[in-house]
């Protein structure tokens, strides 16, 4: 990522910016990203869109490792950890070069550290929040010259029996969460510059299906994910090396009677190895070379029909990258993919950033992304369609930063081109099936406001966003759906001493859910504003109180699922 941020605007987040919406990641992008999620209720299944796209669009990457189901070809939010990373990094635009598959209208990174001589840490933070919701999390580190350890374990459970009266007297029965996660890395220095590392990730939940009614068919939905990453770093004057192995595998079981037998379900098996090289030709050149081999495993159970399926996947990427001066640097990269069964294209990438003024810097971005079909486009039965096409888009954004003082505005205007969309239709035989249909056209705005200031003991931080997003079908040139025009995000966190205090706001404009743009069922505007404040004693203990929903608003991200009403929560963190 410390590449990729040379070229591209990057918004990260810190654990304790994760902490202030600590209810799941869908919180945590709805809040403090351009992301728009939507959510079939608190804690149920969620899925992104970045710049009008969909789901499937969308990578989540876990430590340089694409994460996105094989099944699916997507990330389901509240199916993704949410603690125990040391960062989180939202990159708006293509990135498939890098990447692969289905980074066309963004990428989420999950990442985590391990750095030496820092001594032993250690942090327990415990949570009770309305709706019989409790989340406990525990972190502990040590490192010394030549070894680092990293541990941490989260449970978090909610009954997250709400109720919205003004919503057709909506209550959400059934609606029950919990999960379990722990990370642990380790790395050892081998010899001077260079490292062994293993990062692992074990997940393990439970959604049940909000029913609308008392006697409603009860459902839920299991999952657990093992992830496990080998790495060997080297890291010369010239040249760098990352050689990863790494191993993946998602296990879900949908039931859809509570008590009863699974009904369907999968398990799938990722073998990775991904090599990344980078060579200083000379201070001014810079070329990079990442090759990746996969093996794809797939077994459905139940009603999916997908027997044994397996594909393997290769891919070999090349970027070039020129520093004219401290101020102005380009890369180009190139990457063609090897998908069994597939013609995929070959795909490019171009960046240039520089310095015009000292008050204001432009970048430029141009790229080709694609996403082969998941095992669900090509197998589900009935349905499953193996004649289909990648996707493939085209986009350019370019980033205008203008810098006053401690203030810094960033707007990118965007356009991108989809061809052979994936979309699953109605066939007239009782079934659905997944086409190449639809040409799709984006272009929008994003846009950025930042300001940081210390002064004596306080400290002030602002971020707002603005984005504008228009996504048409060229075929019946309207607005896709779940892709709201507008969506306006605000965070401001102010401290004094041992006193923390930060309040956030969401606005999101008309948001369609049928083709036909209509008006009557669209999600209609709303504005949310959460709140919260802290005090820390005696650098260890600090008691938190948070309040979401000050305003009390009625609103959807999906229709029929309203989201919680004002709701709070109290959190206690020791440092040790």
């Amino acid at each position: 990522m410390n590449k990729v941020k040379l070229f591209h605007k990057i918004t990260t987040l810190t654990p304790a910016d994760i902490q202030k919406n600590s209810s799941n990641l869908s919180e945590v992008l709805r809040f403090q990203s351009p992301v728009y999620i939507k959510e079939n209720g608190r804690g149920a299944v969620s899925s992104p869109s970045f710049r009008g796209t969909t789901a499937q669009q969308t990578a989540f990457v876990w430590n340089g490792i694409n994460i996105n189901s094989q099944f699916l070809g997507q990330g389901d939010v509240n199916n993704i950890a949410l603690f125990g990373y040391d960062h989180m990094e939202v990159k708006s635009g293509g990135g498939s070069v890098i990447y692969g598959s289905g980074a066309i209208g963004g990428s989420i990174h999950l990442n985590n550290d391990l750095n030496f001589n820092q001594g032993f840490n250690g942090t327990f933070n415990s949570e009770v929040a309305s709706f019989g919701t409790f989340n406990n999390f525990l972190k502990a580190s040590y490192s010394n010259e030549k070894f680092s350890f990293k541990a941490s374990g989260n449970y978090v459970i909610s009954e997250n029996d709400y109720e919205v009266p003004e919503a057709q007297n909506y209550i959400n029965r059934n609606g029950k969460f919990y999960n379990t996660t722990y990370n642990i890395g380790i790395s050892y220095k081998i010899a001077d510059r260079q490292k062994i590392s293993w990062q692992s990730q074990f997940y393990d939940a439970t959604q049940n299906y909000p029913i609308f009614s008392e006697n409603g068919n009860r459902s839920k939905y299991e999952a657990q994910t093992v992830r496990s990453l080998l790495s060997w770093d080297i890291n010369k004057n010239k040249f760098a090396n990352s050689l990863k192995t790494a191993y993946t595998e998602d296990n879900f079981q949908y039931f859809g009677i509570y008590n009863a037998p699974s009904t369907s379900g999968g398990i799938n098996k990722n073998y990775i190895v991904k090599n990344d090289f980078n060579y200083f030709i000379s201070p001014k050149w810079n070329v990079n070379a990442i090759g990746e081999f996969q093996q794809n495993q797939g077994e459905g159970q139940g009603d999916s029909g997908i027997g044994r399926v397996s594909r393997n996947v290769g891919s070999i990427a090349g970027l070039l990258r020129y520093f004219a001066t401290s101020n102005l640097r380009f890369e180009a990269g190139i990457k063609k993919d090897f998908v069994e069964g597939y013609s995929s294209p070959v795909l490019y990438s171009f960046s240039g950033k520089g310095k015009v003024a000292d008050w204001y810097n432009l970048n430029l971005n141009l790229s080709k992304n694609f996403r082969f079909p998941s095992f669900n486009d090509l197998y589900w039965t009935p349905g499953g369609n193996s004649d289909l096409k990648p996707e493939t888009s085209y986009q350019a954004d370019m980033n205008h930063e203008f810098i006053v003082k401690d203030f810094k505005l960033s707007i990118t205007p965007y356009f991108m081109r989809i061809t052979d969309m994936i979309r699953w239709l109605d066939t007239g035989l009782g079934y659905w099936a997944p086409f190449n249909t639809n040409k799709v056209e984006s272009y929008g705005l994003e846009s950025q406001l930042t300001y940081e200031k210390q002064f004596n003991n306080h400290f002030i931080k602002l971020n707002a966003g603005y984005i504008y997003t228009k996504s048409t079908n060229l075929e019946t040139q309207r607005q896709l759906t779940y892709v709201p025009l507008h969506k306006v995000f605000m965070n401001a966190d102010y401290q004094y001493k041992f006193l923390k205090v930060y309040a956030q706001g969401m606005f999101n404009g008309l948001t369609y859910t049928t083709t036909d743009e209509s008006r009557p069922k669209a999600l209609q505007p709303y504005f949310v504003m959460n709140a919260g404040s802290s005090f820390t004693i005696l650098k260890k203990y600090t008691l938190g109180f948070k309040v979401n929903n000050i305003t009390d608003t009625i609103y959807e991200t999906v229709a029929y699922y309203p989201l919680p009403k004002r709701n709070y929560s109290i959190t206690g963190t020791i440092n040790f």
